[in-house]
């Protein structure tokens, strides 16, 4: 079968890319408090998208989210989730204690192939993973074909 979903990697490195990404993120959280003491506002959370003969599934993490703060949308053949994630922060001076959770909003776009069935999108959240089921309409699934002895 082939699939109409592929992510799209600019170089060929291969698991580098990955630990390059979570570098670049590490990085920005580090630096994005600098010079004006405010935390980064915009974050996008990690999805993994699986396609079936009959379905799209994308499996968002949004860890500490509340679903009521998750808005998913389908225009124009892409998937989009966006929300916001709340901000805790504490500090205590004495043996210096802190912690620390990142806040803001989040948005992620992702194209859907040709032939999905918008009207019939379902969203279910389970231990901060929002999974989205996206079923492609009849017409657009493979069509099996028996081939009979003559």
């Amino acid at each position: 079968m082939a699939t109409a979903l592929t992510r799209w990697r600019p170089t060929t490195w291969g698991l580098l890319e990955s630990f390059r990404r979570e570098m670049d993120d590490l990085m920005a959280r580090f630096f994005g408090e600098e010079g004006n003491g405010e935390a980064l506002t915009t974050w996008a959370p990690r999805v993994d998208v699986e396609e079936t003969e009959k379905e799209i599934l994308v499996k968002a993490d949004l860890p500490g989210v509340d679903p009521k703060n998750v808005e998913i949308a389908i225009e124009n053949g892409v998937l989009t989730i966006r929300g916001e994630r709340k901000e805790e922060r504490e500090e205590k001076k004495k043996n210096y204690h802190r912690v620390e959770r990142f806040m803001g909003t989040f948005y992620r776009a992702i194209p859907l192939p040709p032939g999905v069935d918008a009207d019939k999108v379902t969203a279910t959240s389970s231990q901060g993973v929002v999974t989205i089921t996206v079923p492609k309409k009849p017409e657009a699934q493979p069509k099996k074909i028996v081939v009979t002895p003559k």
